[in-house]
């Protein structure tokens, strides 16, 4: 069978639940006759129309709360943020209003929240950001992040038939460059369950999205310049995050490097720490250490972004500190 890039994966879920389910719909800006910004929607109003591909104002809170609206009334709608920076805009009906919904009035929201995220792109400060951390304590929300094609396709396709707002970030600088032959049927991955992308014994590296293939990269080059085993865990959900096989890597190798591309203060990264430090530090032989993004608005260089960003040299460099403790 042919391979399946991340982005033709994404689109197959959607194809795929709005034939399922004709409660299933999307709305977000250009994403009917033009196929959205990164032509993810491609199609879909060809073969489902303009009453269930919807174009809407350039109002992310508008979009937000028509969706929300829309799921109280039983339907499930998909909204698109044409780059997940503009979520801001919808940020007071998300945490306000969508979180809440089902304590305040017993009132559900099954709907999903997708858009482009991350940079690795050259695409500057308002097109480049992962905004998961600014969500991650809100009750009453879900947050998936994945990294593979075949991730791509279950966790959308789980997050649809999910009953809670579920948040969906999908990494653009993957889109075209990540590609997998996907399972055949109805292929669904849990939400809320990491994954082991690679198998080790020596250090955990703990991450997600795109710094998954950076770690890969990184534990490909430590096995060979190093002899180090390096266990990489992807966690594919953010909220709820999986306890479990966090506690599980630690255990195996005691010692964990936590990757990601947002900002470092404040970031998911500390998070994870406090987690392994309230359940797992009797196992911890050296202290956990963070690899994320400078404390920077993104740049447009190149260079500079390259600097900003957490690269597989800085990953390589992280492991051989703990290693070495």
């Amino acid at each position: 069978m042919a391979e399946t890039t991340y982005l033709e994966a994404i689109r197959e879920a959607l194809f795929e639940e709005m034939e399922r389910d004709p409660n299933v719909f999307c709305l977000g800006e250009d994403i009917g006759a033009y196929g959205g910004a990164f032509k993810v929607t491609d199609g879909l109003a060809a073969r489902f129309g303009d009453a269930r591909v919807i174009d809407t104002p350039i109002s992310e809170a508008a979009i937000v709360g028509a969706a929300a609206g829309a799921a109280h009334m039983g339907m499930r709608p998909v909204c698109e943020m044409q780059f997940i920076d503009f979520i801001s805009c919808g940020y007071d009906m998300l945490t306000n209003y969508v979180a809440t919904a089902r304590y305040r009035a017993m009132l559900g929201c099954p709907m999903v929240v997708r858009g482009p995220s991350g940079g690795y792109v050259r695409g500057g400060p308002f097109h480049s950001q992962n905004p998961e951390a600014a969500f991650l304590h809100t009750p009453g929300l879900k947050i998936v992040y994945p990294a593979t094609a075949s991730d791509a396709k279950g966790l959308l396709k789980s997050a649809i038939r999910d009953d809670d707002c579920v948040l969906y970030f999908e990494h653009k600088y993957l889109y075209r460059r990540i590609k997998e032959t996907l399972p055949t049927g109805d292929h669904l991955v849990p939400i809320g369950k990491a994954r082991v992308a690679r198998e080790g014994k020596d250090v955990s590296i703990i991450t997600y999205a795109a710094t998954v293939w950076k770690a890969l990269e990184a534990a490909d080059q430590l096995q060979k310049q190093d002899g180090l085993s390096v266990e990489v865990i992807d966690l594919r959900t953010l909220l709820p995050m999986d306890d479990e096989a966090i506690v599980a890597t630690v255990k195996k190798t005691n010692r964990a490097l936590i990757v990601h591309e947002d900002t470092r203060t404040g970031g998911v990264a500390g998070e994870i720490t406090s987690r392994i430090n309230e359940l797992a530090f009797e196992w911890l032989d050296a202290p956990v250490l963070r690899i994320t993004a400078a404390d920077v608005p993104l740049p447009y260089s190149p260079p500079l972004e390259d600097y900003v960003l957490p690269q597989t040299a800085d990953i390589i460099a992280g492991v051989r500190r703990l290693a070495q403790y």
